[in-house]
């Protein structure tokens, strides 16, 4: 049946959405995210790419040419970034549509958005789709050949990319930041005051250097035994607080990662799932500016809400010189919609744009700052009291939050009493590790990769097993605190915790070589200056600035000399010889492997046909760093797989080491070990996580269990990820195995709206 018009956008949700808005006389399809993938590159032809119908895809297409044929008029919707514009040149080709074919972009899912995008359709800009391929092609020459590269020189190696090494770079430079870091300890003087004849204590801190030694630190309490303080001055000043600018896509993702503790594709999931659900305005984007429509009903939802003194609109202009990617910051597309999102990912997300978006609009709050300085009497030291209070919230009633630390009324000259002194032991604390938030903002400030490419580097990195989020709690330490009080001066020592590296991002071993290698034979390409180059290079090609073919030529030349002179590298550290074993006189080496670094005593089997003996390096030690003894030592712990003994049940448990770290093996179940050491774990501390899991287990039919996990009960089938949730109306006491078997059968598919593909690259390919 013949349709009047039909839209093309990439994504069901968005599809499903649109229809919606646009009447019976428009009929929405999608293509599912690309429909064609690049197989090939001729270098020698321009290079020209050979693209190949995704086989996922071969349905999608021949549905969408059906539709096209029957269509009047046809409306190309897709994303409003190059890649959604590369995505409605490939519909172009594929479907044998005209050039002239109406292209429509929009910043949001909403009637009236739709409305004018349909009234002002354009060409799909082609300038835009070179910048679209020049950056794919560039991803796989480069990908190819660097992977290749890493694969062979380096043990444990998967893949390179172009924009992830300079990353991981950067997450390596800052642990060696953190190695190198020699941190000092002093003594920070607190006291607990009061002034004479009340009893309202206030907090104050000793002025000037702390004591670097316990001993200087008790002479300066003992200096201050019985002594009396007078108010010297007090200073109160008005202060205000700036309002956040909106939302652009890093900012975004990194205000998500603090917040809600988000990772970047996590927030770029429930993002998208917004954006096309018609709830934000298009989530990838560089520019701050809000539409004036958008401001007039911001102005209107504070005013009726908060009150006209709340209000102070605000214009945003982009700092970005590349800010191409879209028009307008991320925002509700309807202010008054205090809720939206299909989950809690999307609900909590979804606030924080909202009332973000809000804060951005509304008053500057004004906070009242008073500082007091005390002197003591018997020697010449003075104590600083700060407080602060907020005499206007501002913007703070809906974002964000002001500490109120209230001090007590005072005035010049009063006398006042130290209930208690202390000096705490504190320590200089290292560079802090990056987070996915803090990375991605640091990545922003060098220039390097685009809105829509920060949750990939992310993914990438880590998934490739370079980097890991670390997740400690920190270890305990020794800290001495003197206290000072019924002048009396008492010493102890405490602990604490210290060194917490959760969601901090580590690298591992094998990510370190990777980098080195890197840094040694392909310095250019990893370079930050270079790399943002690269993404000015492709701004230039979108801005009809620069040639494609040119700016690949540039690139491509002197890249490829780079990988023939790689070839001729040694095998990348794959050795480091530590010297002999004083007992057994045979060679001991720190290596890298598949999963990790590790100490070897003896030749390989291949070489001796004897078994060498391995150990795991030292904490807090690498390949490099590693000594003789310290491998010496690590090679006398107990030889894995070692038994403990048995449970309670009389179930052997045995402490092992595999490739996802070290865990317990008890009958048929292997429990992971997050907070113990295989060489060291006892059974008294193994017990109770064998417990745990066996509490855990609601029915085990050997393949098939039911287990009772974090999230909930699921059924867990034979192989790897073969997990199914239990729906919550099912009691998963009650089921039996055939209906366990049926819930597994029945789990929905993983599935994504942009399916990705590999990428083959070849030197000789045939053009298009």
């Amino acid at each position: 049946m013949a349709v009047k018009n039909l839209v093309i956008v990439e994504s069901p949700a968005k599809a499903k959405t649109i229809e919606k808005y646009l009447g019976k006389d428009f009929k929405v399809m999608s293509s599912v995210g690309h429909i064609r993938k690049d197989t090939k590159v001729d270098i020698d032809d321009d290079f020209a790419v050979t693209y190949e119908i995704d086989e996922s895809h071969t349905k999608i297409v021949s549905d969408l040419k059906k539709a096209a044929k029957d269509a009047k008029t046809i409306w190309l919707a897709t994303d409003e970034d190059r890649e959604g514009e590369s995505i409605s040149w490939h519909l172009i080709e594929v479907l044998n549509l005209p050039k002239t074919t109406n292209r429509i972009t929009f910043h949001e899912i909403t009637k009236e958005a739709l409305e004018e995008a349909v009234k002002n359709p354009r060409k799909v800009d082609m300038d835009m789709v070179s910048s679209q391929q020049a950056r794919q092609t560039l991803d796989m020459l480069v990908g190819f050949d660097l992977s290749g590269a890493v694969r062979k020189k380096v043990p444990g190696a998967i893949s390179a990319g172009r924009v992830q090494s300079p990353a991981l770079k950067l997450v390596v430079e800052k642990e060696r930041e953190i190695e190198k870091f020699k941190g000092n300890s002093t003594f920070k003087i607190t006291g607990e005051f009061v002034k004479s004849g009340k009893n309202t204590p206030f907090e104050a801190v000793l002025d000037g250097d702390s004591p670097d030694t316990a001993d200087k630190a008790k002479k300066l309490l003992e200096s201050l035994l019985g002594a009396k303080y007078t108010v010297k001055s007090i200073s109160e000043t008005e202060a205000l607080k700036p309002n956040p600018v909106p939302f652009a896509t890093a900012t975004l993702q990194i205000e998500a990662n603090a917040k809600l503790g988000f990772s970047a594709s996590t927030t770029m999931r429930a993002a998208q799932g917004l954006y096309q659900a018609g709830h934000i305005t298009y989530h990838r984007t560089d520019s701050l500016n809000l539409s004036n429509q958008a401001l007039g009903s911001i102005a209107n939802y504070i005013k009726k809400n908060y009150g006209e003194n709340y209000l102070k609109t605000r214009h945003f202009k982009t700092k970005s010189a590349g800010a191409q990617e879209a028009h307008e910051a991320i925002r509700p597309t309807h202010i008054e919609t205090e809720v939206a999102g299909a989950n809690d990912y999307e609900k909590r997300l979804y606030n924080l744009i909202r009332t973000r978006t809000l804060a951005t609009q509304m008053a500057n709050a004004k906070v009242n700052r008073t500082t007091v300085k005390l002197d003591a009497d018997k020697v010449k030291v003075t104590f600083t009291a700060k407080g602060e209070t907020v005499i206007f919230d501002g913007f703070l009633k809906v974002y964000g939050k002001s500490k109120e630390l209230n001090l007590p009324k005072l005035q010049q000259g009063d006398l006042c009493n130290a209930n208690e002194l202390t000096a705490h032991e504190t320590f200089e604390r290292p560079p802090a590790r990056y987070t996915e938030g803090s990375l991605v903002k640091k990545l922003e400030e060098l220039g390097i990769g685009r809105p829509s490419t920060y949750a990939t580097i992310m993914s990438a990195i880590q998934s490739r097993g370079y980097v890991v989020k670390g997740d400690s709690e920190g270890e305990q330490r020794e800290v001495r605190e003197l206290t000072l009080k019924n002048n009396k001066i008492t010493e102890k020592t405490i602990t604490e915790k210290s060194g917490s590296n959760k969601g901090k991002l580590i690298p591992t071993p094998v990510g370190e070589l990777v980098a080195d290698f890197l840094t040694d034979h392909f310095k250019q390409i990893i370079d930050y200056g270079f790399t943002a180059d690269v993404e000015t290079k492709l701004d230039k090609i979108a801005e009809a600035k620069l040639e494609r073919v040119k700016m690949l030529r540039d690139f491509y030349g002197p890249f490829s000399k780079l990988t023939k002179a790689s070839d001729s590298a040694e095998r990348y550290n794959n050795a480091n010889a530590l010297g002999k074993d004083p007992e057994t006189g045979k060679n001991i080496y720190a290596k890298v492997g598949r999963n990790g670094g590790f100490i070897q005593l003896g030749e390989s089997e291949k070489e001796s046909g004897e078994k060498p003996r391995f150990a795991p390096l030292p904490k807090g030690e690498t390949v490099k760093t590693v000594t003789l003894e310290q491998a010496i030592k690590q090679l006398s712990l107990p030889v894995l797989p070692r038994s403990l003994g048995k449970a309670k049940d009389g179930t052997e448990i045995i402490a092992a080491a595999g490739p996802f770290g070290p865990y317990l093996k008890a009958g048929n179940y292997n429990i992971l070990m997050k907070d113990y050491d295989p060489y060291t774990v006892t059974l008294k501390q193994a017990e109770p996580l064998y417990q745990k899991k066996i509490d855990s287990i609601i029915a085990d039919w050997g393949e098939i269990m039911i287990i009772n996990g974090a999230y909930g009960p699921y059924v867990k089938g034979p192989g790897r990820r073969n997990n199914a949730k239990i729906p919550k109306e099912i009691n998963p006491k009650k089921l039996t195995l055939e209906e366990a078997k049926k819930i597994l059968a029945e789990k929905p598919k993983s599935s994504s709206r942009h399916a990705p593909h590999r990428r083959k690259t070849s030197k000789k390919a045939t053009k298009k």
